[in-house]
């Protein structure tokens, strides 16, 4: 994340004075003279910060790879429901990137997604509620256990570790409790299964890729000038050209493989336009700048002025909301909630996928576009195995080592980072 530099280090660079390392009198003039030329080709690069890279060339290799194992896995049909596979672990993945951004973790992601979406199965069926207002429940029961779980993290300061891992048991044995002894209730309500069985049209598709296109090059545009005006580090014009030409390429070459089966599901809009708020609101907001500051040193952030406590909560209760996301959209695809919902590895899953994303185990780093890329990526093996007919088991282990890979990528990069001088370490 770029940051203006601060006083005392903007008066290091420009005038030499200051607290922060001088270079040592005896450093080669040409390795000082490439500092600056690499913080402008790459500054991320140049921070140990590789970004979306490494997840994009894993989608890659993955496609690659089980396309010729298996020549059905690339087609229009496969993908189509691929996109479907990866909507709610996109969800719950997105739930854990915010909550390890603050440095902080959720073992209930899981269940909190499986006892809201149980109580929305008997709001639907039992109570004869509409769907939309079942939709409402669900959400608002998720707020407030991220709310219940927050405060309890704030106010009696127990580790999040405990407390979530409290709220994975209670929560799952009241998704028990309010299933029953049948273990399974049927969802009829047409709102609530239309939700991940419904797709646009070829036009409207189109249309809408377009605006996808459009807008997000116009948001890396408007972003370019408002922090070369203000001064912050950043990349070069070619790169913010290079990658709004790669998510336009993306996003229609995404609709027009689709629009070859039935379209382009209405779920995956949603989950991209969710994905794409939060991208913003922890990026390019105060709110956002917080969650950074706070993973990245809470101390730090404390004495600055940050309002640590009511932060926490509020992170926790978007951890709950995108939880009960992901159970409603669960719920919709299988028209049905049984006491698995939720459960497995539901929460690693999540986990794994955030990680694999990018976001730092050690918090203060990750983008919310890397959780959905993970979630892609957990949901593209899982696809491909079951394609060659592998077992779960095969699917567990093969995710374990992708998550292995991941976490490495992660140290290293961050050894790399804390052993880069100052002037280049700045805007992590």
């Amino acid at each position: 994340m770029s940051q203006v530099p601060t006083t005392s280090e903007t008066a290091t660079v420009v005038q030499g004075t200051g607290t922060g390392p001088r270079p040592a009198p005896d450093q080669p003039a040409l390795e000082q003279s490439r500092e600056p030329l690499l913080r402008r080709v790459a500054p991320g690069l140049s921070r140990g910060d590789l970004g979306p890279v490494p997840v994009i060339v894993a989608l890659l290799i993955i496609g690659v790879v089980f396309q010729l194992a298996n020549s059905n896995y690339l087609t229009p049909r496969n993908l189509f429901y691929l996109s479907l596979q990866a909507a709610s672990l996109s969800m719950y993945a997105l739930g854990a990137f915010i909550v390890l951004l603050m440095g902080e973790i959720d073992l209930s992601i899981g269940s909190v997604g499986g006892f809201t979406s149980a109580v929305l199965a008997i709001l639907c069926t039992n109570d004869g509620w509409r769907g939309g207002w079942g939709i409402v429940a669900a959400l608002a029961l998720g707020a407030a256990i991220g709310a219940v779980q927050g405060l309890w993290v704030v106010v009696v300061r127990a580790p999040s570790f405990i407390v979530t891992l409290t709220g994975l048991l209670v929560w799952q044995g009241m998704q028990f409790l309010v299933l029953g002894v049948n273990g399974e209730v049927t969802i009829n309500n047409p709102f609530v299964g239309d939700i991940a069985s419904t797709q646009m049209s070829h036009t409207v598709g189109l249309s809408v890729a377009i605006v996808v296109a459009l807008g997000f090059a116009a948001y890396t545009a408007a972003g370019y000038l408002l922090r070369r005006r203000g001064g912050y580090q950043q990349e070069g014009a070619a790169a913010s050209v290079a990658r709004a030409a790669v998510v336009a390429a993306a996003a229609i070459g995404v609709t027009v493989v689709l629009n070859q089966f039935l379209g382009v599901p209405t779920l995956l809009v949603m989950i991209v336009l969710v994905t794409a708020v939060f991208g913003v609101v922890t990026s390019s907001t105060p709110y956002g700048t917080h969650i950074y500051a706070v993973g990245g040193n809470a101390e730090a952030a404390r004495r600055a002025g940050v309002r640590m406590g009511s932060l926490r909560v509020s992170v926790f209760v978007l951890v709950g909301m995108l939880a009960a996301v992901g159970g409603i959209i669960d719920a919709s695809r299988g028209l049905a909630v049984t006491v698995n919902a939720g459960g497995g590895n539901t929460t690693l899953d999540a986990i794994a996928a955030a990680v694999i994303g990018g976001t730092s185990l050690f918090g203060g780093r990750g983008r919310a576009s890397g959780a959905l890329l993970g979630a892609f990526v957990i949901a593209a093996v899982a696809n491909g195995l079951d394609l060659l007919g592998q077992s779960a088991a095969m699917e567990t282990i093969v995710t374990g080592l992708i998550l292995l890979a991941a976490v490495s990528i992660d140290v290293t990069s961050r050894r790399v980072r804390i052993g880069l001088p100052r002037s280049l370490r700045r805007g992590t």
